[in-house]
């Protein structure tokens, strides 16, 4: 927790000693900050950590993680996708000759936001390259070379919602689904498909609100054509890829 705790974006959560446990810990726990000790606790009371903006707590603080773990692994894609050129060689110089800061209470910060807010603290429409999520090798391959991927072997965050991919010289946000649907179960391709309407619907709500066209990338014809008989609006999202598994 004690590392987890410093890669939160502290501008978009608040926390509150609701109990007054936290206010009165020992002092190890208190000169960690009350959100440490909040977060340490085995139960989280009501209303003790709050989100800024729409987000909930488990995206905010896994969407936090993975920027902070993208600056670390990739400090010249970190730099660039704020407008700043890191160099390697000077992300590492930093990090050996600048002190860590120590926890000092209630309002320590971490040296960097972990993710772009804008100024209502909602989630930024700014794309940020993280790590493709998954180890599914196929499905990544398919993901970074059919739109073609901007960001190869990278997802994009935009507006709290991860991408598979950001299109080369366009704006077009992807999702990218590899299942051999022609080998379901019919069982199994109604709720495949009814649970990818509703996803695809929301995803495409969240690119439209940053800008962004959002495209959707199936395998097969079978596939696409169940998406369609279930939500025709979908018609000028959906391609066929050919990827195979």
């Amino acid at each position: 927790m004690e590392r987890c705790y410093q890669a939160l974006d502290h501008d978009r959560i608040e926390f509150h000693d609701t109990t007054g446990r936290c206010s009165v810990a020992s002092t190890g726990a208190a000169a960690l900050g009350i959100g440490l000790c909040i977060l340490a606790a085995p139960e989280i009371a009501t209303g003790a950590v709050i989100v800024l903006g729409v987000m909930v707590v488990g995206v905010a603080i896994k969407e936090a993680l993975d920027a902070y773990e993208f600056r670390h692994a990739y400090p010249e894609e970190a730099g660039n996708s704020r407008g700043t050129k890191v160099s390697s060689q000077e992300a590492g110089a930093h990090r050996k000759h600048s002190p860590k800061p120590g926890p000092s209470g209630q309002d320590w910060q971490p040296p960097l936001p972990p993710v772009s807010v804008n100024q209502t603290g909602r989630a930024s429409c700014e794309p940020v390259p993280v790590p493709h999520a998954g180890e599914d090798a196929p499905h990544n391959s398919c993901a970074d070379r059919f739109p073609p991927n901007r960001y190869p072997g990278m997802d994009v965050l935009v507006g709290g919602k991860r991408f598979d991919a950001l299109q080369v010289g366009a704006s077009v946000l992807w999702e990218i689904k590899t299942h051999q649907f022609n080998t379901y179960t019919d069982f199994l391709q109604e709720q495949v498909v009814r649970d990818q309407v509703e996803e695809f619907l929301a995803d495409r709500g969240i690119a439209q609100a940053c800008g962004y066209r959002f495209a959707v990338g199936v395998s097969d014809v079978e596939h696409k054509q169940a998406l369609l008989d279930l939500e025709p609006s979908l018609a000028q999202n959906i391609v066929v890829t050919g990827c195979k598994r």
